[in-house]
């Protein structure tokens, strides 16, 4: 990158990063695409922008309806309604439909855990295993409407669980099984939830992690609560168990019939509320519909993945976040794909633990996150050189903006200059993927999530929802509605309106008022999307507004460096001051030299005013399960403040430790 002077300009984001090669298509891997060239998609792109409503119902009658809908959309801003008087079950979807074909005896999910347990369920097996739990949960009371609580490891019985509540009409909502006995409980209270589902005890760098124990503590004050059902894998001796409350799996399953028809759905009815926080304030309760979400989950899985039916798909997220929902759950089954799953961490028992699976599964489709990338990209090449990754042909990058740096990395020792790489921008209140690559049809430019889907109206604009001009930065957001987006705030739809349309309808665009996303982004001149991560994250130096992605990105570049987090920290000249958390890759030496040329390095990348006035070497970065920076902590960290809050949703609190240690030497 060359250097450029950064101006000043309060209505946008200045963007500087540049990324000059486009990797096309392999024509082997387009001539079997869905879509199989970038006219093509091009075409399919202008005709649902001009007709969204015809693409999404074309999209829609690849499912199975148990009445047609009377009206595609029903859009009062900034409310929104899909498919509107049509009845569907995401169950029945991801299930029943596959039975009367080839896929009945088919595996729906291949398990691996951590201590080397492994299952296949079928979708026969998986369906009779869904039915029993939607009997039990029916006989201890609960019927549509009702939420359940899921506070699960990553094991079969957590999606089990899942498609059982989807069944009967009974809203999931599921909690990472990290988080600690207050977050839990505050969730359980928001949505006032009548059963939780949870587990003894599971698997994670070999200890064992007992999530019932978390689920006692947080009961202690959600009243609402009336049964447990509980997991018992054997793990956990001596067990907590309440009588009259607690209810065993596998006596409740045994006891229960394996038929039980589907109930049919309004496609409003609630699916599932997933909690999403922000930096401050009480955590948001995403409510998503039943037939728009599952429209959307399973195009985009299709078409994003090239989804076949000999393909083995492993979406490495957890269930307890918006991804594994769309990704590792409804997407897949809905297209009658294979899913692999895996229990525990990805370094346990050698760093080299995933591309050991890949090679025994034969995986033909890995969707990871950036950090997870970068965190194998420290530990060097040889540990996935170690085996063989041929099965793989395609990959994929979600959870926030990846530097180019890693993409490259990922592209030569992933999937060894072979898989297209469809890197995707979405969020948990979109419900699915918005903006991608169609691997068979787009070209990618290492760092860009490249093009709007095809029905996706996307746009960067100014303060005054006005479109920037290519190549400067701005607020990314939507144009118009589309069927997987959120409906509202569990319990609050002012905070909804407020959190999301507030300022297009302060602007007056009463028709379609534009979805702010929160992210900053510019389009170039080939009209591809650079997100730049959350507006939150971009810095004031000296009235200079700064990326911290762009930072990273160029951190990254530097040949010492592994990984690198960039935070703003107050400072009495400047305002603000860029400080970076850094870690290195083998046999670098964390020397003030080191620093000093890092520094200088960014400097010459994007200007003086982007250089760190300091720089923290550290072997890891605090990180959640899910594989994302809490970058929250650094912020405290960097501004010599004390670490408040939540950290039990951390993956090492070690690297927490590590750093404050460092703070006070």
């Amino acid at each position: 990158m060359a250097n450029k002077k950064i101006k000043s300009d309060e209505a946008a984001i200045d963007v500087l990063l540049k990324e000059k090669k486009i990797y096309p298509p392999a024509k082997s891997f387009s001539r079997l695409a869905y879509v199989k060239s970038f006219a093509e998609l091009k075409n399919l792109r202008k005709k649902a922008l001009s007709s969204p409503e015809k693409f999404w119902e074309s999209a829609a009658k690849e499912l199975f309806w148990h009445k047609p809908w009377r009206k595609t959309l029903a859009w009062k801003p900034p409310f929104s309604q899909w498919f509107v008087g049509g009845k569907i079950n995401a169950s029945y979807n991801a299930l029943d439909r596959h039975l009367s074909g080839f896929r009945r005896h088919k595996a729906a999910l291949i398990w691996e855990g951590e201590n080397g347990e492994k299952r296949v369920l079928t979708y026969l097996e998986l369906y009779r295993e869904v039915c029993r739990a939607a009997n039990a949960l029916k006989k201890l009371g609960i019927k549509a409407g009702d939420r359940v609580a899921i506070y699960m490891p990553m094991v079969p019985e957590a999606v089990i669980a899942m498609l059982a509540c989807s069944r009967i009409g009974a809203p999931h909502n599921v909690v990472f099984a990290g988080f600690s006995a207050s977050a839990l409980s505050e969730r359980i209270q928001d949505a006032q939830v009548k059963l939780v589902i949870t587990a003894d005890g599971f698997f994670r760098k070999g200890l064992i992690v007992k999530p019932k124990d978390v689920v006692d503590e947080a009961l202690k004050s959600a009243p609402s609560v009336e049964k447990v059902l509980v997991l018992n894998r054997g793990i956990v001796e001596n067990s907590s168990w309440v009588e009259g409350r607690d209810v065993d799996w596998v006596d409740a399953l045994s006891e229960a019939s394996d038929d039980c028809p589907a109930e049919k759905l309004d496609s409003e009815h609630p699916l599932f509320i997933l909690y999403t926080s922000g930096s401050t304030g009480k955590p948001k309760g995403i409510l998503h519909t039943t037939g728009g979400y599952l429209v959307q989950a399973a195009w985009t899985t299709k078409y994003v993945f090239d989804l076949k039916d000999d393909d083995l798909f492993w979406c490495t997220a957890d269930i307890g976040w918006v991804t594994g929902h769309s990704y590792v759950v409804y997407g897949p089954l809905l297209n009658g794909a294979t899913v692999f799953m895996y229990e525990g961490s990805p370094m346990h028992p050698a760093p080299d633990r995933f591309w050991s699976m890949i090679e025994r599964h034969k995986i033909s489709i890995l969707y990871t996150a950036p950090t997870a990338i970068r965190a194998f990209m420290r530990l060097g090449e040889s540990w996935p050189q170690k085996h063989d990754l041929s099965s793989l042909r395609l990959l994929g990058s979600v959870g926030e903006p990846i530097n180019p740096e890693a993409w490259r990395w990922y592209h030569k020792n992933i999937g060894r200059e072979k898989c297209p790489i469809v890197d995707t921008w979405w969020q948990t209140e979109t419900g699915s993927i918005m903006i991608s690559p169609l691997p068979g049809a787009t070209g990618t430019k290492p760092g860009s999530a490249s093009l709007p889907l095809p029905g996706i109206d996307a746009e960067v604009v100014d303060r005054s929802g006005n479109p920037v001009p290519l190549g400067a930065g701005g607020y990314l957001v939507i144009k118009k509605p589309w069927p997987g987006m959120l409906r509202t705030i569990y319990g609050n739809p002012a905070r909804y309106k407020e959190q999301y349309f507030s300022q297009a309808l302060a602007l007056g665009k009463k028709n379609y008022p534009y979805y702010f996303t929160g992210d900053g982004a510019r389009k170039d001149k080939d009209g591809y999307f650079w997100v730049l991560g959350r507006i939150d994250d971009v810095l004031n130096v000296s009235g200079h507004r700064l990326s911290t992605m762009e930072i990273e990105s160029a951190l990254v570049s530097h040949p010492a460096v592994a990984e690198a987090a960039v935070v703003g920290r107050p400072d009495d000249l400047t305002g603000q001051a860029v400080s970076a958390f850094v870690t290195l890759k083998e046999g670098q030496n964390p020397d003030e030299s080191l620093k000093r040329e890092i520094s200088e390095y960014v400097g010459r990348a994007i200007s003086p005013i982007a250089k760190p006035a300091d720089i923290r070497f550290t072997p890891l970065l605090p990180k959640t399960r899910s594989g994302k920076i809490m970058r929250r902590l650094l912020r405290e960290i960097a501004s010599g403040g004390a670490v408040k809050g939540d950290v039990t949703t951390l993956e090492d609190l070690g690297a927490l430790e590590k750093l404050q240690s460092q703070e006070e030497e």
